[in-house]
């Protein structure tokens, strides 16, 4: 058994491979919106076993500007068909080769896919954390209740991406997962992509600056429309007020205005306070993974 580098002859072949497991691994980057645009090459480096002529096994990392000045590499799949330790192995081997300037893989896993763990465990990777999806029905209308001087906007497209960026980085800098800062480039793509939704992107305001921040993005759950709703981030000196449930409720407004019965985020375990916030606002948690490890040596 051999691994083989992904030939641009052959991605038709591998996205078709990608949306028939997607169920069974971590369907983060398997979206099909993702997939039109994969184009094997030094960001997307990957690798392929081959079996009476089928991909049967598959690995790909994701190795963009964000990833790279993180130093980390995202796998967008890795999975066997076999579910055989040995070809996991072969895989893994080949995508390690040549990798510069990264320090650390993450696999994100379900829960429920014990038999992949078990591989990635083999491999010696280890475990960061576990990440839950948190899922609500929108039954009726949010109460928002603002302090005097609060307010709620939407983000003025052109010029407030490093306002949104800002607040985004200075209140995450100690979560994991999120660690590395995003830009304005990277908002901006954020705006020009087909889940965006015009006006999602929100603003907590006080006394006319902006201190929180929270986006509500197109998704679907088991084949139904619903609204992602991720980043919601408030600088620190504006934490512990009460301010993110009400931003949080601004976002389910805004779905509901929209005609989304549901919505949904993801929440770090270890991020507590939030998970406890999320789950008095009536989310229910319906799915978790698994954040795998691998330090590149």
């Amino acid at each position: 058994m051999r691994a083989e580098i992904l030939l641009h002859t052959e991605k038709e072949e591998f996205i078709s491979f990608c949306l028939k497991h997607k169920h069974e691994v971590d369907d983060s980057f398997l979206y099909e919106k993702d997939l039109e645009n994969f184009s094997p090459n030094e960001e997307n480096p990957t690798y392929i076993v081959k079996e009476d002529g089928n991909i049967i096994a598959a690995v790909s990392l994701i190795l963009d500007d964000y990833h790279r000045r993180g130093r980390n590499g995202r796998f967008r799949i890795f999975y066997s068909e076999d579910k055989e330790f040995d070809t996991y192995s072969v895989l893994f081997k080949e995508i390690l080769n040549g990798l510069k300037e990264i320090d650390k893989l993450f696999l994100f896993v379900p829960l429920v896919n014990t038999q992949l763990s078990e591989n990635m465990k083999s491999l010696h990777f280890t475990i960061d954390r576990y990440v839950y999806l948190l899922l609500k029905e929108i039954r009726q209308p949010e109460k928002i209740e603002l302090p005097v001087g609060y307010g709620i906007k939407s983000l003025q497209v052109g010029s407030e991406e490093e306002s949104w960026c800002h607040i985004r980085n200075t209140a995450f800098s100690a979560l994991k997962g999120n660690t590395t800062t995003i830009t304005a480039e990277m908002v901006s793509k954020q705006i020009n992509s087909p889940e965006y939704l015009e006006g999602g992107m929100l603003f907590l305001m006080h006394d006319n600056s902006p201190v929180g921040i929270v986006r509500g993005a197109h998704d679907d759950y088991e084949g139904e429309p619903a609204m992602n709703i991720g980043p919601l981030a408030i600088l620190p000196a504006y934490q512990g007020k009460g301010l993110g449930k009400q931003l949080l409720r601004a976002s389910i407004d805004f779905a509901q205005k929209r005609n989304y019965k549901k919505v949904m985020l993801c929440v770090n375990a270890d991020n507590e306070k939030a998970k406890e916030l999320y789950l008095k606002e009536g989310f229910l948690q319906v799915e978790g993974v698994a954040t795998y490890e691998y330090p590149v040596i």
